[in-house]
């Protein structure tokens, strides 16, 4: 498959950000109860699917009672969204619930430093270098701060629930019978990737004319969808895993994941069901203009058991280069095999093809280090850029500024090309 078409479809579905209007929340596809009807969206309102009630932040916990894992989407860089997951945990944790969080972010065989964390043994600085966040995640840590925060004020316990990025990697190159027996011990041996329900989601979130749509054939739509059904099935295994090893009968499991891996119970709730009988539940906020600002009033009822609307975002929170790397010829820095369109990348002369060797002086021998450094960057700064290109050396200035037309929802597509998601430079 060619990178560059793996990297956008995974990476836009997995973080929950549609490149097309409307399509995606106009599914008949989930819940056979709800799937022929729409339900209300409206803003800084929490709408049940079931019924159409609308309510408060507050009288969710009393809709969770019996629920004991819930899945909370996510739009990596809308902060609305992060908002709404904290929101959430709160009200959970005063009605008196026993929370724990699941972290898409975190691989399993990284738990240490999370409950290092909760336990205050790191400092923020500190537990974002030792944990190795801009390696493992590689969004800004500031879309994240208020949760990771609160978590550990009130000892709320956090489980890092993912696999190891480049196990899913693996799956998407070499298929799950070309597994090692070492990569296979860190997924689920069950793994259900049969789903013309979850296809017709992934193709839904592309036009068909889109290039994407057309570089595609049916074996490389069919290693995506394998690699998605490896983190859901994964995340979904040791999300139960951890609820039945640390929680009680008043526990309730809050996953915090990209939305695609949550809307209409297809992506992580459809393979927890192998493991977990008990009452699940899902909470995805959408936003209530579309990419045109018409409003969106109404939703798929089987989108989610509760829609949480939400403002749009004229702008990230936090810049990114809008750039996409993948490891370069000499195994050391980072090559660059797509630039978004309109993004600062772009303005700034980026080119496909491009070996970024050092950012503002420093050595860029990592992805974590290209993402560390951008992190570091705030709306209005600069940065320069050492580039090879073919056999020149050129200095590129960055400019870090908005644009008024700027389509935000475009951040979440960028990333790195091993990992599949992530990344946003």
């Amino acid at each position: 498959m060619r990178p560059r078409a793996w990297l956008m479809l995974l990476l836009t579905l997995a973080a929950g950000a549609p490149l097309l209007a409307d399509e995606p929340l106009h599914l008949t596809l989930g819940d056979p109860d709800r799937r022929d009807r729409e339900a209300p969206l409206v803003l800084d309102a929490v709408t049940d699917t079931h019924d159409g009630t609308l309510l408060t932040p507050a009288e969710l916990p009393a809709r969770l009672a019996d629920v004991r894992l819930l899945f909370v989407g996510e739009s990596h860089t809308a902060i609305e969204f992060h908002r709404v997951q904290q929101r959430v945990i709160e009200e959970l944790y005063r009605a008196g619930r026993h929370v724990m969080i699941g972290l898409e972010m975190y691989p399993y065989t990284e738990q240490s430093y999370l409950d290092r964390w909760i336990a205050g043994y790191y400092t923020e600085d500190g537990f974002v270098e030792l944990s190795n966040w801009y390696e493992a995640w590689s969004y800004q840590w500031g879309y994240y701060r208020d949760i990771f925060v609160a978590a550990r004020d009130h000892g709320i316990p956090m489980f890092a629930v993912n696999s190891p990025r480049e196990v899913v990697s693996a799956v998407r190159k070499k298929g799950f019978a070309g597994l090692t027996e070492e990569e296979a011990a860190h997924i689920p041996a069950d793994i259900d990737t049969d789903s013309a329900e979850y296809m017709t989601l992934f193709k839904s979130y592309f036009d068909e004319d889109d290039p994407i749509h057309t570089q595609m054939d049916e074996t490389m739509w069919k290693s995506m969808l394998d690699a998605q059904c490896t983190w859901d099935a994964t995340m979904g295994f040791n999300s139960v895993r951890a609820l039945r090893e640390h929680g009680d009968e008043k526990s309730i499991m809050v996953v915090l994941i990209g939305s695609g891996h949550v809307a209409y119970g297809l992506g992580i709730e459809r393979q927890a069901k192998k493991w977990f009988d008990g009452k699940m539940a899902t909470v995805v906020p959408v936003v209530v203009r579309d990419e045109d600002d018409e409003p969106v009033e109404k939703v798929q009822a089987s989108y989610a058991d509760f829609v949480w609307g939400v403002a749009p975002e004229e702008n990230s929170l936090y810049p990114t280069l809008g750039l996409s790397t993948s490891e370069g010829d000499d195994g050391v820095h980072r090559k660059v095999i797509y630039v978004s369109e309109d993004s600062v990348a772009e303005v700034a002369g980026f080119a496909i093809g491009d070996v970024l060797v050092a950012m503002d002086g420093v050595d860029l021998d990592s992805r974590s280090r290209l993402s560390r450094l951008v992190a570091g960057k705030s709306w209005g700064d600069d940065a320069v850029f050492t580039v090879r290109r073919g056999e020149e050396t050129l200095t590129i200035r960055a400019f870090f500024r908005r644009t008024l037309d700027e389509d935000d929802e475009d951040d979440d597509a960028t990333g790195d090309a091993e990992a599949g998601e992530g990344g946003g430079r």
